[in-house]
This record gives structure tokens, sequence and C-alpha cells, in this order.
């Protein structure tokens, strides 16, 4: 079972998705900690995952304050991958409620079925986009462990922890 922080933190995420005019990413800050090519692939995100990104970037740095660049732009890029469909609350609010099994990765599918596809496979689809783009391998490998960190992964656990935990 999942923490009440948690809980509080999906419904948080929900009231902003729901009212993209809370959504206040910090773009200014972000793109002080992006390289060239990663600054594209996050300002090209919705701004209600660019503010989700930031929060977790900040949160990892308060909770790891030593934490280095790489693992500061894993966080603002680690789901990058749901960039790939255009931000839709309803359809991401189902997803969490259907727990059927997702789609195979490709071909990409259209509807609830296209919705599930990109939730489930988002960290595989960032990292494709972060070394299609020419960023950093390392910031690629990053986003494809964030949702299921392997436990010699570090940096990979930080941001997945960060991530829960905004």
């Amino acid at each position: 079972m999942r923490p009440w922080s948690w809980a509080w933190n999906a419904a948080l995420r929900t009231v902003r998705g729901v009212h993209p005019a809370l959504a206040a990413p910090d773009d200014g800050w972000a793109s002080a900690h992006l390289r060239d090519a990663e600054r594209g692939l996050y300002l090209a995100m919705d701004p209600r995952d660019r503010d989700h990104a930031v929060r977790v970037a900040r949160e990892l740095l308060r909770t790891h304050p030593g934490a280095p660049a790489v693992a500061v732009r894993g966080a603002l890029l680690h789901d990058v991958g749901k960039s790939r469909r255009r931000y839709r609350v309803d359809e991401r609010i189902l997803v969490h409620l259907v727990r059927a099994a997702p789609p195979p990765a490709e071909p990409p599918r259209r509807g609830l079925a296209g919705a599930r596809q990109t939730a489930a496979h988002h960290a595989a689809y960032g990292a494709e986009m972060i070394r299609a783009a020419g960023g950093s391998a390392r910031v690629a490998e990053l986003v494809a462990r964030h949702d299921d960190p392997p436990a010699d992964d570090v940096h990979a656990r930080w941001i997945h922890e960060a991530d829960r935990g905004t």
C-alpha cells in the first residue's frame, strides 16, 4: 500500500492537471541546469509536466544536496517521454484507474490504449528522445531507469524517490 503522502501528492497533481493555470514551472531554473539538447526537450513538455519535473528535481536536491548535475538533469527529464502524446487530464486519470495490462511499446495506439501505452513506456520513450536529440547517455539511462531503478543505480533511485515524494 502506498503512503498517505503519495495520495496527497497525487491529489495535488490532479488539481494542477485540471486547472493548468496552477502549474507554474520555473523554466529559468530548469534551463540553467540543462544542456542545449536537453533544454529543447524539456521546453517541449506540457507546462504541467514541467512543473512536476521542477518539483522532482528540487526534491532530489533537498534530500541529496550534493547530487551531481546529471541526476538533476535526469530528474528534470524523467517524464519527457509523456510528451510524445498531448496532455489530456481525463486520460491521465483513467490510466491510473484502469489496471489492465498495457499495450506493447509500438506501434503507437490511439485513445485510452495509447494513454496506457505512454504511461507504461514513457521512461523508454524519454530515453530514446534524449539520445535522438544528442543528449547525455547517462541522463537517458537515468530516465529509462527512474520508474524501476536497479539497486546498483543510486541516482536512478534518488529520482524515483523524489518522484514519489512530489
